[in-house]
């Protein structure tokens, strides 16, 4: 059986970054029921820390370096995509939305996408449905209806954290579900696939 994949890009600045503990938490609870529903899962970390530099070497130049490009590839080949981003100044950080900039406008369309976010008060959880939602909505993406938002209050103390495992497991099941009904993906689309044949090019593309 062919494994599904799940991408899971976290897009903190700090390490150790509890961005990057949302994301793998909720990879975590993903993967839990998507293996509950007999799919194997391949989990592929997207640390844009990483890729910090490379990114912007996109933006300026247009082209992508090599480990960048492997990135970018591994979101958009995914059968889903978990997404997490610190909120600063109520809204995403400047690294999560350049890296998805440089995402194709059609390769996330029909996608499973969960979005989570981490901030220094729970007054930024809004950022979550005036921001980060919209942007994947923008890029056609199918997110779902659960969002997890992180406060610095809600990793210690055991109501609070069993508030956020709560959650936690109710997007996980939201787009292991996503997920699951649909076929395994293909892979990456190739922006220079010809989606005519030559003797239509040669028409002008005419039928």
């Amino acid at each position: 059986m062919t494994a599904r994949t799940l991408a899971v890009v976290s897009a903190g600045l700090s390490q150790p970054s509890s961005t990057r503990l949302l994301a793998d938490q909720l990879a975590a609870a993903t993967r839990d029921e998507l293996v509950g529903r007999g799919d194997p899962v391949e989990l592929r970390p997207v640390d844009l820390r990483e890729y910090a530099h490379d990114i912007v070497n996109h933006l300026l130049t247009g082209f992508p370096a090599e480990p960048l490009r492997q990135a970018l590839e591994q979101v958009t080949g995914a059968d889903g995509l978990i997404a997490v981003t610190p909120i600063f100044n109520a809204s995403y950080n400047g690294l999560f939305k350049s890296f998805f900039d440089l995402v194709d406008a059609e390769a996330l369309a029909g996608r499973p996408v969960l979005i989570g976010a981490t901030g220094g008060t729970a007054r930024h959880s809004l950022a979550l449905e005036h921001a980060v939602r919209p942007m994947f909505s923008y890029l056609r993406a199918v997110v779902t209806p659960t969002a997890v938002f992180a406060a610095p209050e809600d990793w210690s103390g055991p109501t609070a954290e069993g508030a956020l495992r709560a959650r936690i497991g109710r997007a996980g099941r939201e787009l292991a579900e996503e997920i699951h009904r649909r076929p395994a993906a293909s892979g990456p689309v190739d922006p220079f696939t010809l989606t005519t044949d030559f003797e239509q090019l040669l028409r002008g593309g005419d039928g």
